[in-house]
């Protein structure tokens, strides 16, 4: 990959009202011509609520829990962000054109951007919601980290756009309860990070079961080892270790920083949370969802 193109730290830019990083945003007519596959799995979130780990759990699924297959390239290639695009490199588009079905495929999209034709061909789809202030804590080293994002500035500052939904993908709150209310309609199996944390292979076998897929209690127990945090965290396939320091500078903060539920209580004073809270009932208000009590 040629990242010699990127210019770090653009402003966000957006299309219909939706803030993306830039180069994404000025790919995005060509994403929304996107022609999905029947057999095509799609894995959504918003940023930061364990994508990557769900991605190397289906990768493993569908390979039969073969770890050599998993090991045949990073993460981004094996599974494919459809939105993904900078310069003087290969489009999430791109990417997908040259695989066959059944393809597994990642998005950070709302649902009313994600292209029409996962909707027409009823596509299976995976969402993983994660507490709200675990996200913006991630989300903020995460914007640190990776240089196609703006400067995050202060933490009180980047909050500050977080709860305004002025960072990159739009509204946390917009974005859980769009794809809760599509799960009505379409093949959707909604899952929760605080779930997964607390036990992984309860979840992993509704993804199997999801997948239609039968591996049998051995494969299920090396599915779940090798997508441990702490594996994973060392695994150069699963890590992001392999992109450039230009565009992701690990020594900032790692990729996989620390996979932990309630890391927000480290970075949210009394006021911030109190704040916080309150902002969360507004646009929560009285909804159908029925989440976990820590979201």
């Amino acid at each position: 990959m040629n990242w010699e193109g990127v210019t770090p730290r653009p402003a966000l830019k957006y299309f219909h009202g939706l803030p993306l990083i830039k180069y994404f945003a000025e790919n995005f007519e060509e994403v929304e011509k996107f022609q999905a596959h029947p057999d095509d799995l799609l894995i959504s979130t918003y940023p930061k609520a364990g994508t990557t780990w769900m991605s190397e759990i289906v990768d493993l699924i569908l390979n039969d829990g073969d770890i050599e297959k998993s090991k045949r390239d990073a993460i981004f290639i094996r599974v494919p962000f459809l939105e993904f695009a900078v310069p003087g490199v290969l489009k999430g588009i791109e990417q997908l054109a040259a695989l066959p079905p059944p393809r597994v495929i990642k998005t950070h999209l709302p649902v009313e951007f994600l292209p029409q034709s996962f909707w027409d061909k009823n596509c299976k789809m995976i969402y993983v919601a994660r507490n709200a202030k675990d996200v913006a804590v991630s989300y903020y080293h995460f914007y640190q980290m990776a240089k196609v994002h703006p400067d995050p500035g202060t933490w009180k500052q980047f909050l500050k756009k977080y709860m305004d939904g002025d960072v990159s993908f739009g509204s946390w709150y917009n974005h859980v309860k769009g794809w809760w209310e599509k799960k009505k309609d379409y093949r959707i199996l909604y899952l929760f990070y605080e779930d997964m944390k607390e036990n992984p292979k309860r979840e992993i076998q509704k993804v199997m079961k999801f997948m239609e897929k039968d591996l049998g209690e051995e494969v299920l127990e090396r599915i779940v080892r090798r997508t441990s945090f702490q594996v994973m965290k060392e695994n150069d396939m699963a890590n992001y270790g392999t992109i450039p320091t230009s565009v992701m500078d690990h020594s900032i903060s790692p990729f996989m920083r620390k996979g932990i539920s309630g890391d927000w209580k480290n970075y949210f004073t009394v006021a911030q949370n109190e704040e916080f809270d309150a902002d969360y009932a507004k646009k929560m208000g009285q909804t159908s969802l029925q989440f976990r009590n820590e979201l």
